[in-house]
């Protein structure tokens, strides 16, 4: 449109008015139009996002922000979506969940099939939070229940802290203690190394003295799983109800000591850096279940018992005479347990805790 000049007369002053009344009237027009698209818009893409989600593999790679793949295998279809880490341990007992649920294993990085790392400032308990949303973006999922083992127990704690908006509720399975150095008093911890052979364990340390780790490193890893995993049990006579057998473990060169102890170096150094504040433990407001072994020698039972009494909505189901791995010794009673948690009811046998010690609860 021309710019009106002084010398134009009064007809075209009025032509000009009614030219720019209606080129008003167009572009209030034309906003009323983009507007209402975009509030159309909002919820069709959100509606996208989460239809893809819906739609991803039943395997694959979830691949993160720093370009790590992370491995997953989704197990059943059901409107709830359960995030379980530590894919490799879980997912044979696990699976039995999958009932009207949707279940996502995924090995966390430098784990089972997920890529190796090699750099230790890129193997913090912080990386796998970062992961654990990556995983929950990728499958669109809005709320998320996950499901943490061992240190994993303590990282989807750290992910609530860090996104409460996207969690519904939450499992522990034998996890590490808040603060991961705590001493617990006799009844409440137990030694490791006693529940190995110790004509076994001695062989093994004098075969990587010798450079066997390096030099063999998937049949020393062979070795070292067939003696360590009797610790994983309370009794021995349970060790061929773990979920990872005697022979598989070490067909993944993630899990080998030669590169599965670095890494362990360098989360766990991590991990002895987080400080869980009173705040931090407050915005864990949902339910909590944890389940523990009183017999656990990698995490003792009475960090089990701190986590549920220090949050503000948790209990505790303890497994009696069950060690770190309690839900493949005694599936029988943790799946039925989770089950009913994960449809909103407390298990019978899932106690509130007041008290670390003395009294068993």
């Amino acid at each position: 449109m021309s710019i009106r000049h002084r010398n134009v007369g009064s007809f075209a002053s009025i032509a000009w008015f009614l030219v720019l009344i209606s080129f008003v009237a167009s572009v209030l027009a034309a906003a009323e139009l983009s507007s209402a698209k975009m509030r159309l818009a909002a919820p069709l893409q959100q509606t996208g996002v989460a239809e893809k989600g819906a739609n991803r593999p039943q395997e694959g790679f979830v691949v993160t922000s720093d370009g790590v793949h992370l491995f997953y295998q989704v197990v059943g279809n059901g409107p709830e979506t359960v995030v379980i880490p530590g894919r490799l341990f879980l997912i044979h007992t696990l699976r039995q969940l999958a009932q009207g649920r949707r279940l996502i294993f995924y090995d966390t990085r430098a784990r089972g099939k997920s890529d190796a790392i090699h750099d230790a400032k890129r193997e913090s308990i912080q990386d796998d939070v970062h992961d654990l949303e990556a995983v929950r973006q990728y499958f669109g999922a809005g709320k998320i229940t996950p499901i943490g083992y061992s240190y994993m127990g303590l990282l989807v704690m750290l992910y609530t802290v860090a996104h409460a908006e996207h969690v519904e509720r939450n499992v522990q399975l034998d996890p590490v203690p808040i603060q991961y150095d705590t001493k617990f008093p006799v009844g409440l911890s137990e030694d490791y190394a006693a529940s190995l052979d110790p004509a076994s364990a001695k062989k093994l340390d004098d075969l990587q003295k010798q450079g066997f780790d390096r030099s063999h490193p998937k049949e020393y890893c062979e070795m070292d799983w067939g003696v360590q995993r009797f610790a994983l049990v309370g009794d021995p006579a349970h060790v061929d109800r773990l979920g990872v057998p005697k022979t598989g473990l070490c067909d993944f060169e993630n899990e080998w000591p030669i590169n599965l102890d670095p890494h362990f170096e360098a989360s766990f150094t991590s991990i002895q850096a987080v400080s869980l504040t009173k705040a931090d433990l407050a915005k864990i407001s949902m339910p909590v279940l944890t389940v523990h072994g009183t017999k656990d020698r990698n995490a003792p039972y009475g960090g089990g018992r701190e986590w549920a009494m220090r949050l503000p909505n948790a209990r505790l189901l303890t497994i009696w005479n069950g060690a770190h791995q309690s839900f493949d010794e005694y599936p029988e009673i943790v799946i039925p347990a989770i089950d009913q948690f994960l449809n909103g009811s407390w298990p019978a046998a899932a106690a509130r805790v007041t008290a670390l010690a003395p009294n068993f609860q």
